[in-house]
């Protein structure tokens, strides 16, 4: 029997497997999703999508699908829970946090990515892997297996790709637990003032209607391989706050740990890491499952470039060169967070200092934009501030930007009434800016919408299109 094949095989229909294969599928890949659970989890665990991860799901006409699900939460307050106002000068039409069950968020990016033709097969992992000069041969549980061109292992903290590409995780492990739930409480919400600052070892805050999230250290309960019960809970608010402020009617209970860890590398020939499987860190101000998502739609663009034969020599290697760097970002500012969240003199006397400076309304929107990703500006050379990165969502003629995004090619913005892409109609659209619109005389797109290029002169525009885009079709 002829082994089946594909273009790619993703390991994982998490957010990031889902979002990828649908970036890959915007550009007409054959793409096969393994996703090992036969249904969604059983707990409805509230996950934030922040303004980035909203830039890119309007980019691909997925954020009014999104919202009917979730909650909007102001974009403030989530930097090691440090309650500040919203700071002023967020760069971004979707300057807020959307508040979604996991599972539901799940399900309509799979929906999504299905809808585009993606194949998706529950029930069924990774189980090792063969690479070639050709492609690589994937074994699946049950013993079958299948071809592909690539592989991309977005497949968890434990990831089978990774450990089977023979990849190293260094960072450090877990030294303290923590305890995280959703839950109901008996005591009113006026008498919990002040009971959600981390650094008196409990966080209580609101999530949802009559709902709070609640944050204990797990230093004495017993069993780690066991899920928590709502009883531990109670027992760990007791000894750190000297009352269970009647918690009851838990939504989802979870312990997690601090360990942080980055991949030594996001690529091995024709497999690939992104998510969790190329970095862990505490989810200290919710930035984990975003930055997946943000790997996903920086690698799909690149990944179906190179399968469709128009990618640069060098493209696919900027997904590492630009991603890894993020997530060591990340991980520096979880590492930071977890210490003001600390018990001790030293860690609440820097938290109280902090606190003070973001009172500074600059410093505040440089840590908020930290954690919601609209401050990330990648190396593309020497030129203007607003080269590599993101432009914000603005009006353009027939509508608004991202809209002429949601195809995931690239976009020419052209003040000059001259520049073109060339060649290039399969992959890069052209639009026609008034001044209103963009304030330089031409602006080039990624379609992960990173600007690429700023200026008037057509040859230097062709040298960048070639970088990015490839050659001129023939």
């Amino acid at each position: 029997m002829d082994t089946p094949s594909f273009d790619v095989v993703i390991a994982g229909c998490g957010p990031t497997g889902a979002v990828l294969a649908a970036e890959l599928r915007l550009h007409d890949v054959r793409v096969l999703v393994l996703e090992p659970e036969t249904g969604p989890a059983p707990f409805v665990r509230i996950v934030a999508l922040h303004m980035r991860s909203l830039e890119l799901m309007a980019m691909r006409g997925l954020l009014d699908r999104l919202l009917p699900h979730g909650r909007k939460r102001p974009a403030a307050g989530f930097f090691a829970g440090i309650v500040k106002p919203v700071p002023d000068g967020l760069d971004s039409a979707h300057a807020f946090l959307l508040g979604i069950s996991q599972p539901v968020l799940v399900r309509l990016l799979e929906e999504h990515a299905a809808g585009l033709g993606a194949q998706v097969r529950h029930g069924c992992a990774v189980t090792g892997f063969e690479q070639d000069a050709d492609g690589v041969t994937v074994g699946l549980t049950g013993g079958g297996q299948v071809r592909a061109s690539y592989l991309v292992g977005c497949d968890g903290a434990r990831s089978t790709v990774r450990k089977r590409l023979g990849v190293g995780f260094p960072g450090e492990p877990s030294r303290n637990d923590t305890l995280m739930g959703e839950m109901e409480v008996g005591v009113p919400p006026s008498e919990l003032a002040g009971a959600g600052v981390p650094h008196r070892r409990f966080w209580i805050r609101p999530v949802g209607e009559g709902v709070y999230s609640v944050v204990v250290p797990a230093a004495g309960v017993a069993d780690r391989a066991q899920p928590p019960t709502l009883d531990e809970f109670r027992q760990q608010l007791r000894a750190v706050a000297g009352t269970d402020f009647g918690v009851h009617s838990p939504r989802w209970l979870s312990r997690f740990g601090d360990a942080t860890r980055l991949a030594e590398r996001y690529r091995t020939g024709r497999v690939l890491l992104a998510g969790d499987a190329a970095h862990i860190h505490p989810p200290t101000g919710g930035q984990g499952l975003n930055l997946g998502v943000q790997d996903a739609v920086n690698l799909g663009w690149k990944l179906a470039a190179q399968i469709r034969g128009w990618a640069p020599e060098t493209l696919l290697d900027t997904y590492e060169a630009e991603r890894r760097p993020v997530a060591a970002d990340v991980l520096d500012n979880t590492r930071a967070q977890t210490e003001l969240s600390s018990a001790g003199p030293g860690p609440e006397a820097v938290r109280r200092l902090l606190t003070e400076l973001m009172d500074i309304n600059e410093v505040n929107r440089h840590l908020i934009e930290k954690i919601a990703a609209t401050g990330i500006r990648y190396d593309f050379g020497e030129g203007p501030d607003l080269l590599g990165r993101r432009l914000r969502d603005i009006d353009v003629p027939g509508g608004r930007l991202y809209d002429r995004l949601r195809g995931g090619r690239g976009l020419l913005l052209d003040r000059t009434g001259r520049l073109t892409a060339g060649r290039r109609a399969d992959r890069v659209d052209r639009l026609a800016a008034p001044a209103a619109a963009v304030d330089v005389p031409g602006l080039l797109l990624r379609p992960d919408g990173h600007v690429a290029w700023i200026g008037d002169d057509q040859r230097d525009l062709d040298d960048h299109l070639t970088r990015w885009f490839g050659s001129p079709s023939e």
